[in-house]
């Protein structure tokens, strides 16, 4: 890692992605350029900004308050005041309310908008990501390094045994906020994609239906496994393979 990259930690990034999703901060591009979880995560936060944004691009007209009727004082019992201009409420200001609740419904959504359990909530999580790295499936017959591999694999899952098949991407991303590797074997119809979560538990077994992908997550231990290939793969006996080949880090 350069010099840059080691004066920023992901917890510091993180923070100030948040708070700048523009990335105009010192030494952020660098440290995200050497950290995949980091990159994952700024793809998110910059979406989530882009959405807001798109949400306030809306044409407001100023808020004018109607005109008062004059005061009768020829009753004696008032006085004049002086005539204050009509207040108006300004586009900018208008945005700003906008965005309040642009924001709310956005986290709203995420949130408490939906009827669907945790274990569909995380099936459409695991498909959203899916379709985000969809350049990650491509048929190849060229392996991942046993470096790369370790890498991703071992600070989450502790080991995995290699033989399931050969693993053509290794990358670490994130899922409900965690960081989990995001692994492609290749199977008989095309790439497989297994996502391994030691932090997500489901209560039984999820399917896990796309447009052109089937798929599974299957409750491990404390966490689950998301196994996903092609609508025409069959996946039974690599689920059980799969299973077996990962043992969780305590």
């Amino acid at each position: 890692m350069s010099a840059a990259g080691k004066t920023m930690n992901c917890e510091k990034y993180k923070e100030a992605i948040t708070a700048d999703p523009s990335e105009s901060f010192e030494n952020g591009a660098e440290h995200a350029a050497l950290c995949a979880a980091c990159s994952e995560f700024k793809a998110e936060i910059q979406a989530l900004d882009a959405m807001i944004g798109r949400a306030l691009r809306i044409d407001v007209p100023d808020l004018e308050l109607p005109e008062l009727s004059p005061v009768d004082a020829s009753n004696g019992k008032v006085v004049d005041l002086p005539v204050r201009a009509r207040p108006r409420v300004s586009t900018p200001v208008w945005l700003g309310i906008a965005a309040s609740f642009a924001l709310a419904a956005i986290i709203g959504l995420q949130f408490t908008g939906s009827d669907l359990d945790a274990d569909q909530l995380l099936a459409r999580e695991v498909l959203a990501h899916l379709d985000h790295e969809s350049w990650a499936l491509t048929v190849t017959d060229v392996a991942v390094s046993p470096e790369r591999f370790s890498r991703v694999v071992n600070p989450v899952a502790g080991t995995m045994d290699r033989s399931i098949g050969l693993v053509s991407y290794a990358r670490t991303c994130l899922i409900n906020g965690n960081s989990i590797p995001h692994l492609v074997i290749q199977g008989k119809k095309g790439p497989i994609t297994l996502l391994l979560m030691p932090d997500e538990t489901v209560t039984s077994a999820v399917s896990l239906n796309g447009d052109a992908v089937n798929g599974v997550i299957l409750p491990v231990g404390d966490g689950s496994i998301a196994i996903i290939g092609d609508r025409e793969e069959e996946l039974t006996d690599l689920q059980e393979q799969v299973v077996n080949a990962v043992k969780w880090r305590i």
